[in-house]
């Protein structure tokens, strides 16, 4: 980049003083070459001072370029759009440095036949055309770095996108055995209660009994239509509502408290660990 930074200045400054040396001598030669013969050497100059002119604004816009990739790099959510406009700024630029090295060659053919400062200008062509050779290779780096710059992005962007199904994937099997785990431990704090009087659970077939017979449950696994649904962690107290009761199943005396208020008693569950330990269900006979 320092190298062909001085080029064109050191271009203009050999032009210039290469056109001081020989002013003298062009003015001696000038008596000896048609009225055309110095316009047309006039107009090859002229045009070889717009190309120098023409390929230093080339530096200044690949210098631009190269700043605006180099900020694109570092935003990598702005490069769709931006990468785009790139890609077509590089396209433009090198058919447009195209143009001038052909337009270098057409004035190169013209100095074979002038005579004035023939040598001068054709060294300076010369220099031009390396110039120009260098700006089309830079131009061609630019794009294949873009293009490599955008297969990178693009796998980054698979890799993300492959990533993103696998945390989908996850956090739904996460989720769901989270709701399983929920689901299974409130099914292992479910319980069953029901108070009623004896004639009410033998309707309700929870209870067997007769003449000269003790009451005795039916089974252990009852209907659970006839129970009132509840949780092991949240029934702390059960109101009784009445002032006489016996417990049928069996929960150890351990793990609970009757108390009595107005006459009529409430069990107090003090461990329900242990009163729930050997069944789900709690039945109450009151009278």
């Amino acid at each position: 980049m320092n190298t062909r930074n001085l080029i064109i200045p050191v271009i203009i400054s050999s032009m210039l003083f290469s056109c001081n040396e020989n002013k003298e001598k062009e003015q001696q030669s000038l008596a000896e070459v048609s009225k055309q013969e110095l316009i047309t050497a006039l107009s090859e100059r002229e045009q070889l001072l717009i190309l120098v002119k023409e390929i230093s604004t080339g530096l200044e816009q690949i210098k631009q370029l190269e700043n605006i990739m180099t900020v694109s790099a570092e935003h990598p959510e702005k490069n769709v759009s931006q990468q785009a406009q790139i890609l077509a700024d590089i396209s433009s630029l090198k058919e447009r440095i195209q143009q001038r090295k052909e337009k270098l060659q057409e004035l190169e053919s013209k100095l074979q036949d002038s005579t004035i400062n023939n040598k001068e200008l054709q060294e300076t062509v010369k220099a031009l055309q390396i110039q120009i050779d260098s700006q089309i290779e830079e131009i061609e780096s630019l794009k294949q770095q873009l293009v490599a710059a955008n297969e990178h992005i693009g796998a980054l962007n698979n890799e993300v996108d492959s990533l993103n199904t696998t945390v989908t994937t996850v956090t739904g099997e996460r989720n769901a055995a989270q709701e399983a785990s929920v689901k299974l431990e409130n099914e292992l704090n479910t319980c069953y209660y029901i108070i009623a009087t004896k004639s009410e659970l033998k309707s309700y077939n929870i209870i067997e009994t007769g003449f000269l017979r003790k009451t005795k449950l039916t089974k252990s696994d009852f209907d659970k239509g006839d129970f009132v649904i509840s949780d092991k962690r949240i029934l702390n107290t059960l109101p009784l509502n009445a002032s006489k009761i016996k417990i049928l199943t069996n929960h150890p005396e351990t793990s609970y408290e009757l108390i009595e208020e107005n006459g009529l008693k409430t069990i107090k569950i003090t461990n329900p660990e242990q009163f729930w330990n050997q069944t789900n269900y709690l039945v109450v006979e009151k009278n």
